[in-house]
């Protein structure tokens, strides 16, 4: 059988980020560390179906691995970019608050410095007009360190900075069960050839559970694991719609959020191309599905026109969809990220990330420390 020091079931960008930093750190030799995918390529759902922004650290519960990870995160996500010339740019956000809203603001304010972001401004209406002449709103908070990123490109950099080192990428690997052993993990697979599927075998010291929206399910094929631990998973989908014509702003332009602070309400975002974009908007689901009404860009239209006045349904096209892993229920309070030590439930070697959803890819680089600091590496 052959033999792994550490197994990384996942390949999105939090899987491809860990190996990367193990990479860095690993002293067994990077042949060592294989990372699985069961898709044909890697960040196939949601690290490559979201709004691509690099957030500052505003919204999250202070104290929380959100607020935390995603502020250390981004200055560690930034310098990659720049080290490794992945498109990026601190393009700027602002948070617009019509006349009601402004107490909403500067809650927002006082949130953001809680944890430890001191950089956003207020804008009055007037400065507003000047920066953004096609906005309307009252009042806005500029927050000068969000940005935009080639998330693609991001993640095509962490595989192959990780494969450089020798670790061992396998797409079109399923994981169909792991037999905990006395040291280690027996990790039974599936890989998929065009129409031929081999089963195939192997054991790993260390095991690590980045499968995002499959996260639960590899837990649950654990045998003999504590069901007990294993969060639930909420799909929650979230459309985006082009904008056709010329982009009309400079910068990210979003909502104050929804009182359910579970969504940043549907903002106005623009790719490394120049393309605009709005979304996404929130719905529970019950199986993953990617599919988009385009009837829904009179819904987005009206919701729109409260900061874009000038927004017709007409021009609207819808682009994709995401389906974030959420571990809080409709209706319940905002999730956090969860990062799980098996040894707390009789399995040593076993790390488990759940509920990485936004900021996630904002934080993925500071997740992969922490999770390489977890495993003492």
């Amino acid at each position: 059988m052959d033999k792994f020091e550490i197994c990384i079931v996942g390949a999105g960008v939090i899987g491809l980020s860990i190996a990367y930093e193990l990479s860095k750190r690993s002293k067994e030799g990077c042949s060592k560390i294989v990372i699985l995918e069961q898709e044909s390529s890697f960040g196939q759902h949601t690290s490559s179906r979201n709004s691509e922004v690099i957030h500052a650290g505003i919204y999250y519960a202070t104290g929380t691995l959100k607020a935390q990870l995603c502020l250390s995160g981004k200055e560690l996500l930034y310098q990659h970019c720049k080290n490794f010339n992945i498109g990026h740019k601190r393009i700027e956000k602002l948070i617009v608050a019509q006349g009601n809203e402004e107490n909403d603001l500067q809650a927002i304010r006082i949130k953001a410095e809680e944890n430890g972001l001191h950089d956003l401004r207020w804008v009055d209406a007037s400065e507003l007009r000047q920066m953004e002449p096609a906005v309307r709103a009252q009042s806005a908070l500029l927050s000068p360190s969000t940005g935009i990123i080639d998330s693609h490109g991001y993640m095509e950099s962490l595989l192959a900075l990780a494969e450089q080192a020798g670790v061992i990428y396998a797409p079109r690997t399923k994981v169909k069960k792991i037999i905990p052993q006395d040291k280690g993990f027996d990790v039974a697979t599936d890989i998929s050839s065009g129409n031929l599927t081999e089963s195939y075998m192997f054991h790993s010291g260390r095991l690590i559970n980045a499968a995002g929206l499959d996260a639960q399910a590899v837990a649950h094929s654990i045998e003999g694991y504590l069901q007990g631990p294993i969060p639930p998973l909420h799909l929650c989908k979230g459309d985006y719609f082009s904008y056709s014509g010329k982009c009309p702003f400079q910068r990210l332009i979003y909502p104050i959020p929804p009182a359910n602070t579970k969504s940043l309400g549907i903002h106005a975002t623009i790719d490394m191309a120049g393309q605009l974009r709005f979304g996404p908007d929130t719905k529970y689901i019950d199986e993953i599905n990617y599919n988009i009404d385009p009837t829904k860009a009179g819904e987005f239209a009206e919701i729109i026109a409260d900061y874009f006045p000038t927004i017709q349904a007409n021009q609207l096209q819808p682009a994709y969809s995401g389906i974030r892993p959420k571990i809080v229920a409709d209706g319940m309070p905002a999730g956090d990220f969860v990062i799980q030590k098996g040894e707390e439930f009789g399995m040593d070697g076993l790390l488990q990330l759940y509920g990485m959803e936004s900021p996630a890819l904002t934080s993925s680089l500071a997740i992969a420390a922490l999770v390489a600091d977890s495993l003492e590496i």
